[in-house]
């Protein structure tokens, strides 16, 4: 069951007890008559499961990155917060939006309910906007025909699960101004065509064998890892619609097996 879901029952239930006892139950209680038990509970718990509700709602989330497929940028067991006011304010439990502040930027970091199963969370880079054409060929990422600018930073290498040792090149990408790390393994394929499922909006897609080229419909984004050759993106599963947005990923606050990225921004 999803968290939020779950928080807004305990909300609920806390908060009909409390105004049950406060304009029932109490009236009828002799004055030296101690309250029940679930009452005092229901009142104790009642404002701080308000305070984390309406903060996990509209102010900050966190999240911890499970995969590696926004490495380097993001590593595995990085607890992250998430900003989730920057794009508009939207009503809990249904992700409505209410009020339009911002919208997604390219290089954005952002966290969005999985289209192919919206109980789960994934976090990608925004590389499409709406209207964009985006085109990855031959490790090379293009926007509406203009090549994004890479400039190799040398090897690196990294245990992915399993303990499996992986070889890559280390590139900064200038996404239409936003310079971002990304890794590049040369032997793989640009996009595993026998991984493509079918999602909705795929006739805007045109896959070969050496490229993928999409045409971002309105109120939708292309997500792509910043790990390329080992990240499930909007490649394989699509696009990401707007109603689908959590918020923008801006700080980690914590990584019990590397304190030193304790307090660094997400870019």
């Amino acid at each position: 069951m999803d968290f939020a879901l779950i928080m807004f029952v305990l909300l609920l239930v806390t908060g009909g007890v409390w105004l049950l006892d406060k304009y029932v139950l109490q009236p009828k209680r002799a004055a030296e008559t101690a309250e029940p038990w679930w009452v005092e509970y229901a009142k104790s718990f009642f404002p701080v499961i308000l305070a984390v509700f309406l903060l996990r709602s509209f102010l900050v989330e966190p999240f911890k990155i499970p995969s590696g497929s926004m490495i380097p940028t993001l590593q595995v067991g990085d607890f992250i917060l998430v900003n989730k006011f920057t794009y508009g304010i939207r009503l809990p439990i249904i992700n409505k939006k209410i009020a339009q502040l911002n919208d997604p930027k390219r290089g954005d970091v952002m966290v969005f309910h999985y289209p192919e199963n919206p109980a789960v969370d994934y976090i990608k880079r925004v590389v499409g906007l709406p209207g964009d054409t985006v085109t990855y060929r031959n490790k090379k990422l293009r926007i509406n025909g203009a090549e994004q600018i890479q400039q190799r930073e040398g090897d690196y290498n990294y245990l992915e699960s399993g303990l499996k040792f992986a070889h890559t090149e280390r590139f900064s990408e200038d996404l239409s101004g936003h310079a971002h790390p990304i890794l590049v393994n040369p032997e793989m394929p640009s996009v595993h065509m026998a991984s493509v499922a079918e999602f909705p909006q795929m006739e805007n897609c045109r896959y070969t064998l050496e490229e993928v080229s999409c045409k971002v419909p309105e109120g939708h984004y292309f997500m792509m890892g910043d790990n390329r050759d080992n990240s499930r993106d909007s490649r394989y599963w699509g696009f990401v619609p707007d109603n689908m947005i959590v918020g923008k990923a801006f700080f980690i606050w914590m990584n019990f097996g590397d304190i030193k990225r304790i307090g660094l921004s997400v870019n």
